[in-house]
């Protein structure tokens, strides 16, 4: 027999492969952080042998899920100021809070909570759009999570950076300090078209491409800021990106809420990603994104939370439900974003628009072992006739019971192995009184 470092069996395998397969009474075998067998049960406990056997009964693996966009620090000021239009809860709230609290200190902390919160919900790897990267950097190597940090750059000071260009040096600063680290990608994040002027956007095309590096960027979040661009510059953001050349394939476009013809055909054209956030979306009544439409046209779409600050969770699956039901009702059809592909929004996709699909989104020989199990078994998720459509439909995050990354347990029977979570809530309780005294 074969030994491996860890043996899974479980009633399903969902692995997000080209065919879609269910696999039902499956075993995954994990070998120096990668998967090196999927094969039935029967058939694993006769070829493999392992010191760390994990027999799952009625649960589903999954990818890990892969969350496209957010800002994870910002988890310290959930539910801070809710109920408000987008540019009331950013100019009068959010931004005056991040000018009086933000620093390493708050990022560390803050990241930290995001990720256990993450992990809990079944999420192994996250996009994350902010400041002080490198604080948010060392969180992740320590709790061994995957993620893409794209620093931000604005046109106006920040507690990071007083310029543009400071932006963009510090920001390329780390970009070779963590080269070669496989859980971290380092790219740009210009905050938006209305707040980022056109030189800065062309050093950062030209850097991206001289270094190689993906953009990511708020765009198309409401219609009132493309009119606003409209009025100022004579022309649509997303036409005004084409023009500058920043819009390829290793561009993603977040929100994309508010689109014409003639923007969905610019997407198409320079192969741009999308990462919708419907849930961020819903509550900021930032608008609709054409998810059906889009896929129709082969974009490639793919899934995010934003901060909790606008959501007010990180919660993936409740994501994918909500994506799922809301592009049923945009597209005005109720076949539109099934189930699988849904699930597939949350884990490939991501890594595709990531530039890491070689290595994590599915559940496939040879690549990284970074999944998710969800508990199946309890009352809320009977009878079972798809497990797929439960995982989608009928499933929380509660039922997260296991999570690993590279085939480290960081999640094990709901209990996170890398992070003291009493500690990341008495660090969450210290900030709440501190921003409530100011």
């Amino acid at each position: 027999m074969q030994t491996v470092d860890t043996l899974i069996h479980a009633r399903w395998i969902i692995p997000v492969n080209p065919q879609r397969d269910v696999l039902v009474d499956h075993s995954l075998a994990i070998q120096e952080g990668r998967i090196v067998a999927i094969l039935p049960s029967a058939e694993a406990r006769a070829q493999y042998q392992s010191d760390n056997v994990q027999d799952l009964g009625d649960q589903a693996l999954i990818p890990g899920l892969i969350n496209a966009h957010g800002h994870a620090a910002m988890a310290l000021f959930r539910g801070l100021a809710d109920d408000l239009e987008l540019m009331t809860w950013l100019n009068d709230h959010i931004w005056p809070a991040e000018g009086a609290w933000v620093n390493d200190e708050f990022v560390a902390d803050g990241t930290e909570l995001a990720i256990a919160e993450m992990l809990r919900s079944g999420t192994t790897t996250f996009a994350d759009n902010y400041f002080f990267v490198d604080s948010a950097a060392s969180t992740v190597v320590k709790t061994g999570v995957r993620a893409q940090f794209s620093f931000s750059v604005i046109d106006f000071p920040t507690n990071w950076a007083k310029t543009p260009d400071e932006h963009i040096d510090l920001g390329m600063a780390l970009v070779e300090k963590y080269k070669g680290n496989e859980h971290l990608k380092i790219m740009f994040g210009p905050h938006a078209p209305y707040t980022c002027s056109d030189e800065p956007l062309t050093r950062i095309r030209d850097l991206a491409k001289e270094h190689q590096l993906r953009i990511q960027m708020h765009v198309h979040e409401t219609q009132s800021e493309v009119d606003g661009e409209v009025d100022k510059r004579g022309g649509r953001p997303v036409r005004r990106l084409k023009e500058l050349g920043l819009l390829n394939s290793d561009f993603q476009a977040v929100h994309m809420t508010a689109l014409n013809a003639d923007d969905i055909d610019d997407i198409v054209e320079t192969g741009t990603h999308i990462i919708h956030c419907p849930e961020s979306n819903l509550k900021l009544a930032s608008g609709f994104c054409p998810v059906h439409e889009l896929q129709q046209r082969g974009v490639n779409v793919a899934l995010g939370t934003d901060g909790a600050a606008s959501n007010n969770d990180l919660d993936m699956i409740s994501e994918m439900r909500t994506a799922a039901i809301l592009a049923k009702a945009v597209g005005q059809s109720a076949t539109a974003l099934p189930a699988y592909e849904a699930l597939a929004m949350a884990t490939y996709n991501g890594a595709l628009a990531m530039g890491w699909d070689k290595e994590i989104g599915s559940l496939e020989v040879g690549k990284q072992a970074d999944i998710t199990a969800i508990r199946l078994n309890d009352l809320e998720s009977q009878p079972m006739y798809d497990p797929v459509s439960h995982l989608v439909y009928a499933t929380s995050r509660d039922q997260v019971s296991n999570v690993w990354v590279g085939g480290k347990q960081l999640l094990k029977d709901r209990e996170l192995t890398t992070i003291d979570k009493a500690a990341v809530m008495a660090k969450a309780a210290v900030w709440q009184e501190r921003i409530l005294s100011k």
